[in-house]
């Protein structure tokens, strides 16, 4: 598969708008086609029933034949150079196939922690898709609140342990925060990485323990940018869970029939449907807006996405009547998906109180 046209340079073009430009759109169709072709949601239903969730060989070919694992690394680093708008493209249509691939982990919050750190080996590393790694803090931290691991430091390794990190199963390379605000990498091969029990069937989970592992400090950054970073590019995600619920529901009610008619015609279904597009329109310019990572665009996001989604996942089960109920019908992992985000990097209350003081709005 060739590379689009979107991995090359940061385009400014619409870096103010809402809209989505050619070049991400390019982007958008190549990464669909490939999820269709590769990874529809009944492959990922059947995935999820098994011991290896993440499907690596799709991970490789989205990042080393489409790029999208250098996507925020700079060119001179061996990356795209490309900006968090394209970033959330992809977000978007691997939220709309609930793909089981480490973008968000390895690509978003490991990669903008290097980049904190000018960490460049291993930038280019990820960037290559020779690697991945994980940032080891709970998937539920919140920005607001940012805490590193408490970390034993000895001479050139650390031990401790820290639970519920999102993308430590596949990792290659684990980024520990410690409390003092300095970052240790440490290889995966000298931690302990045990499952977790996660609703989300999609993302595993893991804790992840440390026994005195070999351990390089690569500097200090601020953790609690990376998770707003990173919180405002997950709204993309939910945007494109809402957007697949949103479209398979339309697609069943044209075709579903009672009394001789769609049930899509019946106007108490019309108004539930109309109230569900308008909220999905309103989360993804939530989403857009976000992409640049201002607090308070991060703030509005992640209060009304994360709802959203779980909102539009939970209708797109009530009107796909009996079938939505059934395992083998993909709806519950977006359900799933879209509990999950919703108390992933801040809990929507989170993201109100920031947003009440941000705004300087009295409690």
């Amino acid at each position: 598969m060739n590379q689009p046209a979107a991995l090359g340079t940061v385009h400014d073009e619409g870096a103010r708008s809402l809209l989505y430009t050619e070049v991400e759109e390019e982007l958008r169709t190549a990464v669909r086609a490939l999820l269709a072709d590769r990874c529809p949601p009944s492959s990922v239903l059947r995935r999820a029933e098994t011991a290896e969730v993440h499907d690596l060989d799709l991970w490789k070919t989205l990042s080393r034949e489409i790029g999208v694992a250098g996507l925020l690394v700079p060119e001179e680093y061996g990356g795209a150079g490309a900006s968090a708008r394209e970033a959330a493209v992809v977000l978007e249509e691997l939220g709309r196939g609930v793909t089981p691939a480490p973008f968000f982990t390895s690509s978003v919050l490991a990669t903008r922690t290097l980049l904190d750190l000018g960490e460049r080996d291993l930038l280019r590393e990820l960037a290559a898709g020779e690697k991945t790694a994980a940032l080891a803090v709970p998937f539920a931290a919140t920005p607001y609140r940012a805490a590193g691991v408490p970390l034993e430091i000895g001479d050139g390794t650390v031990t401790g342990r820290v639970a519920g990190v999102a993308g430590a199963d596949v990792a290659d390379v684990l980024l520990v925060p410690s409390a003092d605000g300095a970052v240790f990498a440490v290889e995966a091969r000298h931690a302990a990485v045990t499952t977790q029990p996660s609703l989300d069937l999609t993302r595993p989970i893991a804790t992840v323990s440390l026994a005195s592992a070999p351990a390089r400090n690569l500097g200090a950054c601020d953790l609690g940018a990376v998770l707003r970073f990173g919180a405002g590019l997950l709204a993309s995600e939910q945007l494109g869970v809402a957007e697949w619920c949103l479209d398979t529901t339309l697609s069943h009610v044209r075709e579903r029939r009672q009394f001789a008619r769609p049930i899509g015609s019946f106007q108490a279904l019309k108004h539930r449907l109309a109230d569900l597009w308008l909220d999905v329109v309103r989360a993804r310019a939530a989403a857009r807006n976000a992409c640049a990572g201002a607090p308070l665009a991060v703030a509005v996001a992640q209060a009304w996405n994360a709802g959203v989604a779980v909102h539009v996942a939970e209708e797109a089960l009530q009107l796909h009547g009996g079938i939505g109920m059934t395992w083998e019908h993909p709806l519950h992992l977006y359900l799933k998906r879209a509990k999950a985000t919703e108390i992933a990097l801040g809990t929507p209350g989170d993201h109100r109180a920031a947003l009440a003081s941000l705004a300087d709005l009295p409690g």
